[in-house]
């Protein structure tokens, strides 16, 4: 019943945010500087008059905001006046997938490398290869996407000539492998921190040396006493990555000239069209608000404590 009670109160509150951030992203789009039909400069009133009024932009904001409402809960996304003859719903089938093969396939390596370094680098305590493991996790933290992935493009698409630098081709491996390390990368480098840092103050506890005085071998000890209890501040942090790499992916997405919601956003805040954009906002921070409610949920089945408040 308490599990119950944790799963509906968190869902609860995953519903609240994505109607606020969808209030907010509607509205934000509407009072920026501009209009989906700007660009055309030559553009007869009349006919611009006739777009308004066939995208219900003549409309006052709150009816259009009371609309849009409606036809989210409906399933619509709405038009997308960049591309005037396909829907936003059609526009994110298109790129989805790329996006979303991207951004599993960087958090996946993430996780597993990050961990495999943090682990390494605590039994490996004060040694040179801890200080090494370490030394490095620092510059990969203070490193975002968009400077690792030039960097990657410079030496290994133009310098060695290895991999492709741009494109989606026919998604072959090749072309997943820079984009994929420059979300991954950072992601790699503060988890590995974090899982150290959980690892040590395992080590010290007084559970492991009694694991220990009973004559447990080592690795025993590591893999179920330790990892269960190190991993608790890894699964927290997951929220954070998620998150990281979903805002990274836009600008590796750009910088590599993939095929992925990253090209639809930016071209549709380019050219103020609503639809697009705020169906991608939605799509994004419904992904959020999920994985962490999934993230929140793993907690509590890990740790019962977090269920009762405890």
């Amino acid at each position: 019943m308490r599990l119950l009670s944790f799963i509906l109160g968190r869902a609860a509150v995953a519903l609240l945010t994505i109607l606020v951030i969808v209030t907010a992203a509607f509205f934000l789009t509407r009072l920026a500087p501009g209009g989906p039909f700007d660009a055309e400069v030559d553009l007869d009133p009349l006919v611009r008059a006739n777009l308004e009024r066939t995208y219900g932009l003549d409309q006052p904001i709150g009816i259009q905001y009371r609309r849009y409402l409606g036809a989210l809960a409906a399933g619509d996304l709405g038009p997308s006046t960049t591309y005037p003859d396909r829907g936003v719903s059609e526009l994110i089938a298109d790129g989805l997938p790329v996006s979303l093969r991207i951004g599993l396939a960087a958090l996946a390596i993430a996780t597993a490398a990050g961990m495999a370094a943090g682990i390494f680098a605590a039994r490996n305590r004060n040694r040179p290869v801890d200080a090494l493991v370490m030394g490095v996790a620092s510059l990969g933290v203070a490193l975002p996407a968009f400077v690792v992935a030039p960097f990657l493009t410079l030496l290994f698409g133009i310098y060695l000539s290895w991999l492709p630098v741009a494109g989606w081709g026919d998604g072959s491996l090749r072309h997943w492998v820079l984009p994929v390390v420059s979300l991954a990368l950072p992601q790699v480098a503060a988890i590995a921190r974090l899982t150290r840092g959980a690892m040590l103050e395992t080590l010290s506890a007084d559970f492991v040396r009694t694991a220990r005085a009973k004559g447990l071998p080592e690795r025993r000890v590591i893999s179920a006493h330790v990892l269960p209890a190190a991993v608790l501040p890894v699964v927290s942090y997951l929220g954070p990555a998620i998150a990281g790499v979903l805002t990274g992916s836009v600008i590796v997405e750009q910088i590599f000239a993939l095929p992925g919601l990253g090209r639809f956003f930016v071209q549709g805040a380019i050219n103020r069209d609503y639809g697009l954009v705020l169906g991608i906002v939605i799509l994004y921070a419904s992904a959020l608000i999920l994985l962490n409610l999934l993230v929140d949920l793993a907690y509590g089945w890990l740790d019962p404590r977090t269920r009762t408040g405890r």
